[in-house]
């Protein structure tokens, strides 16, 4: 053992003692500024690992360790907050329901959930009566106290719970290492120990005698706050059914729901946020503006597009069309169902199955609907040969695909079982991915600028997870390397998603923040060496020889029935002028005056603007109403005063109202705002 330990943080370093904590560490160097939750570890250069702020730090001697805070305000600080939330939450379900078994109690967007195995479902009084135990037991104080613990003495402990003796049992074919830490290199550079050993939480208490109890214990990796009073705000929202591990052949569990902030502050904020989030919820929009239609006999996850929304999806689809042809890609149209075979080739079978629907068997050929367009673009690629003069090949489509998603998941056209990718595909040289995946993240700048999402939020790029499958250290790590390149090239700012990418490759993902706030991951670009390989495409170089292209997956839309949910609940139903499916609507203030107003009505539908006159029976007052209602951009009413002047009193859903305006002056600004597709900015 080292007679010291060297600290540093920034440029700042301290020697301690062997068994010294990180808050001891942080204290000793003045770096504790504002609210702080955990600390972060990074030994040499390996990569940094999340730390408790009462565990003592590694006793490493070759190399001083580098010291950071995480605060309670980020998004790795909130999910540390919300875990240890959820384990509190946990430890009241279990004091109020005796027997219950629990299962996992991850951190999730914006909050947290735990599943439960108990006798019934749980009630909104339930969930009051856990969180006033939540209250109870936070003023407790409680500590999180981590301890390392062999299989069988974790499979002792946790007799009793069924789910967690799964968990544990699951770790020795690999399938998991959740609350685990695995024998073997660490990539920390942290050591390792011999074997499966687990991390066990434990609520410890000050008992009545004045020494440590423990109160309840969890199955966990962490980190966790230092004790539970140091949790600031918290409420539940609500419970659900929940199959275990997600699979309809599992028990059903009960889900509670919840979420936790860095302060009371933020928490209303969130509050606040997802009671305007439910007014805007594409699908009551969808019902109350006609645009959309899920009627039980179709299925969920499935939608009819009605007239009104049909409109703006087809200026979203002549958008990308257009966008897509003048920037060099390549139209197809490809079938919505392949043989077997096809999908055996690209690897979905072997990787994908479970979300993909049944085979259907036709004159002794089993067939699968799609569940993307990768393997028809690789076909149309190879109907023919291809010389490296040609290349870059970039093969575009609005292609239908199909995936199983479970019911669970399913979430009207946010996460959808049949959708409409705007799908590109780039064949390329391995000079060229650079420039072309830049290209991508271009052009997904353009499309959030033009739909009124501004610069992206965040951008990511997602490394090599640890189930890969395809190539080899070196082609993911040049891979990864032309997608750093490439957003660098930029100018936009990244993060890396250390493990996060696809089986066959790594990606960018691209997020963008709506009107209220809310984050959205839309556009996703990837490259692969996996499917050029498993159907042995080629391209004949300028030595005459055959060469590998490299492959670019792209969907910057991600899906047509997902983003247009996002602009329906970002624009909160009233679309800009150029998307909305009636951009004018035309009142007469009596009968007498529909002649002008068709008059109107047609001058306007001369310019190629969207148009409906109000040739109802019901009062001006009521007519008004229902165009702002509608949310329809213009309402121009006419009556005697515009006839003879030939003007238009203009009631913008937007904006100021305006009399006597001359209809041509009208026409021509509401043209011109369409042909420039002006859209106020949401991000």
């Amino acid at each position: 053992m080292s007679q010291t330990i060297t600290v540093r943080h920034g440029d700042a370093s301290v020697d301690l003692e062997p068994g010294a904590t990180a808050i001891q560490a942080l204290k000793a160097l003045d770096a504790i500024r504002g609210q702080i939750v955990a600390a972060r570890v990074r030994v040499a250069d390996h990569a940094p690992v999340a730390w408790d702020l009462d565990r003592p730090l590694p006793d490493v001697t070759a190399e001083a360790l580098h010291l950071d805070t995480i605060a309670a305000d980020t998004d790795e600080g909130r999910a540390i907050l919300r875990h240890s939330t959820a384990h509190l939450m946990a430890q009241a379900v279990t004091d109020l329901f005796p027997g219950a078994k629990w299962a996992i109690g991850p951190p999730i967007e914006d909050g947290f959930y735990y599943d439960f195995d108990v006798e019934r479902p749980f009630t909104p009084e339930d969930l009051e009566a856990i969180e006033a135990r939540m209250q109870v037991l936070a003023k407790e104080r409680q500590r999180f106290v981590r301890e390392v613990v062999a299989r069988e003495d974790a499979l002792e402990e946790f007799a009793d719970q069924p789910y967690k003796v799964q968990i544990i049992e699951l770790v020795d074919d690999g399938t998991i290492v959740s609350a685990v830490d695995v024998g073997g290199d660490d990539a920390s550079g942290l050591q390792a120990p011999d074997g499966p050993t687990f991390t066990v939480y434990r609520n410890v208490r000050v008992g009545a005698d004045g020494t440590d109890e423990v109160a309840w214990s969890d199955l966990c990796r962490g980190p966790h706050v230092p004790s539970v009073d140091r949790i600031p705000a918290f409420t539940l929202l609500r419970s659900a059914g929940a199959y275990w591990r997600g699979r309809e052949d599992q028990p059903m569990l009960q889900r509670i729901y919840g979420t936790a902030w860095e302060s009371r502050k933020a928490l209303q904020a969130h509050l606040d946020m997802v009671e305007e989030a439910k007014k805007r919820d594409h699908r009551k929009l969808g019902r109350e503006l006609e645009l959309l239609h899920h009627p039980d006999e179709l299925g969920p996850g499935l939608s009819i597009f009605l007239p009104n929304g049909a409109i703006v999806r087809k200026q979203m689809e002549d958008w990308i069309r257009d966008e897509t042809i003048a920037r060099g890609y390549q139209p197809v149209y490809t079938p919505h169902i392949a043989k077997e075979d096809l999908w055996r080739i690209s690897g979905h079978l072997e990787n994908y199955a479970e979300l993909m629907y049944p085979g259907m068997e036709v004159e002794n050929a089993s067939y699968r609907l799609k569940p993307m367009n990768c393997p028809f673009h690789i076909l149309a690629f190879t109907s023919r040969t291809r010389s490296y003069r040609e290349l870059p090949v970039r093969i575009a489509e609005l292609g239908t695909v199909y995936r199983y998603e479970r019911s669970g998941v399913v979430n009207g056209m946010l996460r959808a079982r049949g959708f409409t990718q705007d799908d590109s595909h780039i064949f390329c040289r391995d000079d060229q991915v650079v420039d072309e995946v830049a290209a991508c993240v271009e052009f997904a700048r353009d499309l959030y600028r033009t739909f009124g999402l501004g610069e992206p939020s965040r951008v990511a790029v997602s490394t090599r997870p640890d189930k890969s499958i395809a190539g080899h250290d070196d082609t993911w790590e040049a891979a990864e390397q032309a997608l750093i390149d490439a957003v660098e090239k930029t100018g936009l700012a990244y993060v890396i998603d250390e493990g996060e990418g696809a089986f066959y490759g790594p990606k960018i993902d691209i997020h963008a923040r709506d009107a209220i706030g809310r984050e959205w991951q839309l556009t996703t670009v990837q490259v692969d060496f996996n499917l050029p390989e498993r159907f042995d495409i080629t391209y004949v170089g300028e030595d005459g020889a055959k060469h590998r292209p490299y492959m670019v997956h792209r969907a910057l839309f991600g899906s047509i029935e997902r983003f247009f949910a996002v602009m329906v609940e970002s624009f909160n139903g009233a679309f800009p002028t150029w998307l909305a499916p009636v951009q004018v609507k035309v009142v007469p203030v009596a009968a007498d005056f529909l002649g002008y107003a068709d008059e109107v009505g047609d001058v306007l539908r001369a310019r190629g603007l969207r148009v409906e006159v109000d040739a109802s029976d019901a009062t001006l007052g009521n007519k008004i109403r229902a165009a702002q209602t509608s949310k329809t951009p213009y309402t121009l009413v006419v009556g005697a005063n515009e006839v003879d002047a030939r003007t238009v009193a203009v009631r913008p859903y937007h904006g100021d109202q305006r009399k006597d305006v001359p209809l041509d002056a009208f026409v021509s600004e509401v043209a011109d705002e369409v042909a420039e597709r002006r859209t106020p900015a949401h991000g």
